[in-house]
């Protein structure tokens, strides 16, 4: 998505529950396939402008609302505000990671804790995930 730039926004789940931001979208309960997430970001899928969240090795929904955080303020290296604004919210409000790909750049970010940062390799971003949901 990313080389595509094809925007996206995946909230990993990982104790705190995110039933009740799934509720928010459209229930998938389907297995996590790249062709299945590039099909749900595609510019002209119905879902494309929500999340889609992650439990386990599979999709809860997609086309979710999320969060926007009161009063955060963006550094001048994220270019586009909202997808990244909820991904720090929905990381402010549970110990979910949050991945944004950004449609003007194709950069991708990480937002854990309410903290948002690039991440500009496919592997230090699996590393990066994988650190956060083994803590």
């Amino acid at each position: 998505m990313s080389q595509r730039k094809i925007g996206a926004l995946i909230g990993v789940e990982k104790e705190i529950s995110l039933e009740t931001f799934a509720d928010r979208g459209t229930r998938l309960d389907a297995l996590i396939s790249k062709d299945l997430l590039v099909s749900l970001f595609f510019p002209q899928s119905p879902l494309h402008d929500g999340a889609v969240l992650i439990r386990g090795n599979g999709i809860l929904a997609a086309g979710c609302l999320l969060p926007l955080p009161a009063g955060h303020h963006l550094r001048t290296e994220f270019l586009t505000r909202t997808r990244h604004l909820a991904a720090i919210g929905l990381s402010l409000e549970t110990d979910a990671a949050v991945i944004v790909v950004s449609e003007a750049t194709g950069g991708i970010s990480l937002a854990v804790r309410g903290s948002l940062v690039k991440v500009p390799e496919s592997d230090d971003l699996r590393n990066r995930l994988l650190e956060h949901l083994k803590t």
